[in-house]
């Protein structure tokens, strides 16, 4: 009984770790993915809230954060020449709001609408975990991070669930 209790408490310790871990990756401000999603109230709301995918398996997790979808990023070109990757942040009055995703974290532009020259789909733009080439182990506690943080149950994540 003894070493039972000893390997649940072992067991429990490196979760915990790799929830750590992952929310040292979720929190990177060079490359995090609290720069545009939102996770519990916490981060930017740039991007889809994290928590709608928490309770997903680690597979499905995983493949969203993988994945390299632009549906919501327009190419967005000003009358002035200058163009950028925009995430549409609303309106307010006669001014539309676009999030460049090209920078991190993104950089909200106001602009007046009359100053817009086109906004079309676009998909030269990837979410950037397709291009910050996450480990496959950075990835799994990522996945335990937003688990144990959306659903409050701590369970590890073996990297080669994510396959």
């Amino acid at each position: 009984m003894f070493w039972l209790g000893f390997l649940m408490w072992w067991a429990q310790g490196a979760v915990s770790q790799q929830i750590q871990r992952g929310e040292s990756v979720f929190t990177e401000s060079s490359r995090g993915c609290v720069n545009c999603h939102s996770l519990k109230g916490h981060g930017a709301a740039v991007g889809p809230d994290i928590s709608i995918i928490g309770r997903l398996g680690p597979q499905a997790i995983g493949t969203a954060v993988r994945s390299t979808a632009t549906q919501y990023v327009q190419a967005v070109k000003l009358k002035s020449g200058e163009a950028f990757p925009g995430m549409p942040a609303g309106t307010d009055g006669d001014r539309l709001k676009f999030y460049d995703v090209s920078k991190l974290p993104p950089e909200l532009h106001v602009v007046e609408r009359t100053n817009v020259q086109s906004t079309l789909t676009q998909d030269a733009w990837k979410h950037p975990p397709a291009a910050a080439t996450f480990t496959r182990e950075q990835l799994a506690d990522v996945i335990a991070y937003i688990r144990y943080t959306v659903t409050g149950t701590a369970k590890a994540v073996d990297p080669a669930e994510l396959e």
